[in-house]
C-alpha cells in the first residue's frame, strides 16, 4: 500500500510524518508520535476513549483517518497539559481504572469551550458519546461542574454529587 508525507498539526506543533491513506488519526497518535492517551477502545466510535479534539471540537479518533487531520489543529490529553478539566477530575475522583478518563476530559474540555450554557441537561448530552464501565457518571458530572466554577464561579468549588437523572 502506497505511503505519504503529510504534516499534522498536534498540540501546537507540525509534524511531519510518513502515513498510508487508511491509517487512523488513532493509530498514528499512538504508534508514530508515541500519544497515548487516546485509547483505543471499540475502535468503531462508540466508547469515546479515543477523543481527540479537532480545530476545537472534540471527534472519535479511531473513526477519522489521519489524512483527513492535515490542515487542522489536533489536540489530544497530552495537550492539555494541567487544564482545569484534569485537576477537577483528579480532585472529585472521577474514574476508576482510567482507560476512558482521557477521552471524557477531552469531550468535557470541548463541551466546556463550546456550549452557551451548562445545566444538567447539557453536561448529560455531552457525556452520552463516552462510556465508562467502571465508575458512575456522578463523579464525572461533578468534575466538569467543579472545572466550570475555577473559569466562572457557576457552580460551587466542591465535588457535591447529584444524579444526573432529570
Amino acid at each position: 500500500m502506497a505511503k505519504h508525507e503529510v504534516t499534522l498539526h498536534i498540540n501546537g506543533e507540525d509534524r511531519t510524518l510518513v502515513i498510508r491513506h487508511a491509517d487512523t488519526l488513532l493509530d498514528v497518535l499512538r504508534l508514530q508520535c508515541g500519544l497515548t492517551g487516546a485509547k483505543p477502545g471499540c475502535e468503531n466510535g462508540d466508547c469515546g476513549a479515543c477523543t481527540v479534539i479537532v480545530d476545537d471540537l472534540p471527534y472519535k479518533s479511531c473513526i477519522m483517518l489521519a489524512i483527513e487531520a492535515t490542515g487542522h489543529a489536533i489536540t489530544t490529553i497530552e495537550g492539555l497539559e494541567n487544564s482545569p478539566v484534569q485537576r477537577a477530575f483528579a480532585r472529585c475522583y472521577a474514574f476508576q481504572c482510567g482507560y476512558c478518563t482521557p477521552g471524557f476530559i477531552m469531550n468535557a474540555h470541548a463541551m466546556l469551550e463550546h456550549a452557551t450554557s451548562i445545566d444538567k441537561p447539557t453536561i448529560q448530552e455531552w457525556l452520552e458519546s463516552n462510556i465508562c464501565r467502571c465508575t458512575s457518571y456522578e463523579e464525572i458530572a461533578s468534575a466538569i461542574r467543579m472545572a466550570l466554577s475555577t473559569m466562572n464561579a457557576t457552580f460551587p468549588d466542591d465535588c457535591e454529587r447529584d444524579s444526573l437523572s432529570t
